[in-house]
């Protein structure tokens, strides 16, 4: 592992963590460390960057040792072909690179909290490394496999980019890169259930980060989404392999997922709790106060 100066932080709130990088048997990936205690591991989603965190992280830092990446095609991490079967992208890979990550920082154990895809992330992370995750907290999202299955007429309209990302390269990448800061504030905009909700700073953050090569990687992780990572867990869901650990999921009352969404994650784990956050779909975000005291509380540390 090797500290690399100059990753980006949002509106300078990452104060007191350090940049990491760490080369995995699949990619580079960076970005940054801070606080001391029990190690938790934070995972962004789309279309995002560890940046998401910035409102959380350094609270959180108090109670615990904090790792927040840019996965795998996102950020400043690297890149790679997603190949003939996007499996380089896959939620497998995926956690398989942040399992390297957090062996390279020495913590055999540790907790995980995963919004959106990166919720995707957290829970492939718990199903094929039970002995390496001992909390996972998942934020607005269920199951892929899950996801597919209930996918109404109503929610394809509001989700229909799961459908388009999934599309054949280079379809999507060449009409998102015809105007791609729109598309990503658009995108994010359209989520967000509170006005004012994502920060200036943050949205020129994510903004600039959502360069062609970027495009191109977001898109194979949802090809990914609609073959590899929907067949794995339908061979999980086959074979009964459910979650081990704790599981808590929040989600927003004003985002459009379908509540409860403790319901969906019962169907794949035995300990779970949950509830609905004042905010959107940003729970980090739109609701930091809520969700930090929510963490906290189920870690195991007091507020």
């Amino acid at each position: 592992m090797t500290a690399r100066r100059g990753v980006r932080q949002a509106a300078g709130v990452f104060e007191g963590f350090e940049p990491l990088e760490v080369r995995t048997a699949g990619a580079v990936i960076r970005g940054v460390r801070g606080g001391t205690g029990p190690p938790l591991l934070l995972i962004h989603g789309y279309p995002q960057t560890h940046a998401m965190w910035h409102r959380v992280a350094p609270r959180l830092a108090g109670s615990y040792a904090v790792v927040a990446c840019d996965s795998r095609g996102y950020g400043a991490s690297s890149k790679p072909p997603g190949g003939p079967d996007h499996a380089a992208y896959a939620k497998r890979a995926l956690a398989r690179d942040l399992i390297e990550v957090m062996d390279a920082l020495g913590h055999d154990t540790f907790a995980v909290a995963g919004h959106d895809r990166g919720g995707r992330v957290a829970y492939r992370m718990a199903l094929d490394h039970p002995d390496r995750v001992s909390r996972l907290i998942v934020l607005d999202m269920i199951p892929t496999l899950d996801t597919w299955e209930q996918m109404s007429f109503a929610g394809s309209l509001f989700a229909y980019h799961w459908y388009f990302l999934a599309q054949p390269s280079p379809l999507p990448e060449t009409l998102i890169a015809s105007n791609a800061a729109y598309f990503l504030r658009h995108t994010i905009d359209s989520w967000c259930g509170t006005p004012g909700g994502i920060e200036p700073d943050a949205m020129r953050a994510y903004i600039e980060a959502f360069t062609p090569d970027t495009i191109r990687a977001s898109c194979d992780d949802y090809r990914a989404g609609a073959g590899i990572d929907r067949d794995l867990d339908l061979r999980d869901r086959e074979a009964s392999r459910r979650i081990g650990c704790p599981v808590l999921a929040l989600w927003g009352d004003r985002s459009r997922q379908r509540p409860p969404l403790t319901d969906a994650w019962r169907r794949w784990a035995d300990q779970v709790e949950g509830r609905a956050l004042d905010c959107g779909h940003f729970v980090a975000e739109e609701a930091p106060d809520a969700l930090v005291e929510e963490m906290l509380r189920f870690l195991g540390k007091s507020s």
